[in-house]
C-alpha cells in the first residue's frame, strides 16, 4: 500500500518531462544493436557527448567498431554527416574550404568544405600535421570558422567524433593540449568479449550482402537534438555537487604524480556531462554516482603524468581513479 504513494511523489517531483529524450536515447540505442555488438559503455558515451554538445575522442586499436559506431549514430539522426580522413599531405582548406574566383561576376566566393556538416567524423585525426589539426580550433570550441576576414557560423547541432589509433605512432603526430582540452570525452574502446566475438561473427554472417548503413533508420531530428540538449541544460545540481566537482578538477593540479592538471573547463565539461548522464537515466538532478561515471573521461586526456611515474608505468586513469577513492562522496 505504501509503495504507490512513494512512486507517485518520485514522478510529480520530476521538473523536467524527459520522456521524450529517454524515449529518444532508447531508440538510437535499439538502432546501433541491429549492428554493434557490445561496446556498450562506448554508445552511451557518444549519446551523452551529443546530449553535453561536446566532442569526443574514440581510441583504440583498428577493427573495434570506432569509425562504423561513430557513422551509425549520426545516421540515426536526420542531420547532415561528413567524414574527414587525416592524412600527412591534408591541408587546412581541405577541411575548412576555400575562397574560389568566379568568372562571371569577378568576385571571390567562399566554397565551404567538409567541416560544414552537423556531425562531423575524423578518422585517424593523429595523422595530420600540427597546422590541419589547428584548422580545427574554432570550430570546435566557437561553432565558426573565420576566413580572409569573414566568419561562418556552424549550424546546430554541430559535434566532432574523432577517432586515433594508440598503438601503430609511425607517421602520426600528437594532438596538443589545448585541443585535447576541447573535446568533452575520451573514450577508449577495448575489444569484445569471446561472446560478442561469436555473435558479432553470427550476425555477419546473416545479415548476408545486406549493408550496415542500411539496416539503421534515423529515429531523431535536428530540432528534436536540439530540445533534448536545452532541457539537458535544465538538469538540476545541488551545490555541494558542485563543490565535489571542484574538489576534484582541483586535487588534479595538486597532484604529485601528474606534472599537468585539468582547466577549468574540465570542471565545466564534468558539469554538463554528468547532467546528461542524469537525463538518459531518466532524472532531472544528478548524483555523485553522475560524476563518477563521467569523471575518467573527462579528465584522462586533459592531465599529463610526471616523466618519473609514466616511466614506472603509471597511468592518468590509474591517478584519476586513486583520487575519486580518496575524494570524500558528499550525500
Amino acid at each position: 500500500m505504501e509503495e504507490t504513494p512513494q512512486n507517485e511523489n518520485l514522478e510529480f517531483q520530476n521538473r523536467i518531462d524527459l520522456t521524450e529524450l529517454r524515449n529518444g536515447v532508447e531508440a538510437v540505442r535499439n538502432e546501433l544493436s541491429k549492428i554493434i555488438i557490445g561496446q556498450k559503455d562506448m554508445i552511451d558515451m557518444l549519446i551523452a557527448s551529443i546530449l553535453a554538445n561536446g566532442h569526443s575522442l574514440i581510441e583504440g586499436v583498428p577493427g573495434v567498431a570506432k569509425t562504423i559506431t561513430a557513422k551509425l549514430i549520426a545516421k540515426t539522426m536526420k542531420v547532415d554527416f561528413s567524414r574527414i580522413q587525416f592524412t600527412p599531405d591534408l591541408m587546412p582548406s581541405d577541411i575548412l574550404g576555400t575562397s574560389v574566383y568566379n568568372m562571371k561576376n569577378s568576385e571571390f566566393e567562399f566554397k565551404s568544405g567538409p567541416i560544414f556538416s552537423n556531425i562531423v567524423l575524423i578518422d585517424e585525426i593523429n595523422r595530420a600535421p600540427a597546422k590541419t589539426q589547428a584548422a580545427l580550433f574554432e570550430a570546435m570550441e566557437e561553432r565558426q570558422i573565420t576566413i580572409d576576414g569573414n566568419t561562418y557560423k556552424m549550424e546546430a547541432p554541430f559535434l566532432i567524433f574523432a577517432t586515433q589509433n594508440p598503438i601503430e605512432q609511425e607517421g602520426t603526430y600528437r594532438l596538443p593540449e589545448a585541443q585535447l582540452d576541447r573535446f568533452l570525452f575520451k573514450i577508449e574502446v577495448d575489444y569484445p568479449t569471446l561472446d560478442e566475438e561469436i555473435q558479432i561473427i553470427e550476425t555477419h554472417h546473416n545479415r548476408k550482402e545486406l549493408k550496415n548503413v542500411d539496416v539503421v533508420k534515423g529515429v531523431l531530428t535536428a530540432k528534436q537534438v536540439e530540445k533534448f540538449q536545452q532541457q539537458v541544460q535544465e538538469i538540476i545540481i545541488e551545490k555541494h555537487l558542485i563543490n565535489y566537482i571542484g574538489k576534484i578538477v582541483t586535487s588534479t593540479r595538486e597532484n604529485s604524480f601528474l606534472y599537468l592538471g585539468a582547466s577549468p573547463r574540465a570542471s565545466l565539461a564534468i558539469l554538463q556531462a554528468s547532467k546528461a548522464f542524469a537525463a538518459m537515466e531518466g532524472r532531472d538532478f544528478v548524483t555523485p554516482d553522475d560524476i563518477k561515471r563521467c569523471a575518467i573521461p573527462v579528465l584522462q586526456h586533459r592531465v599529463i603524468v610526471t616523466p618519473e611515474r609514466e616511466m614506472e608505468g603509471v597511468t592518468s586513469k590509474q591517478v584519476i581513479k586513486q583520487m575519486l577513492e580518496s575524494i570524500e562522496i558528499p550525500r
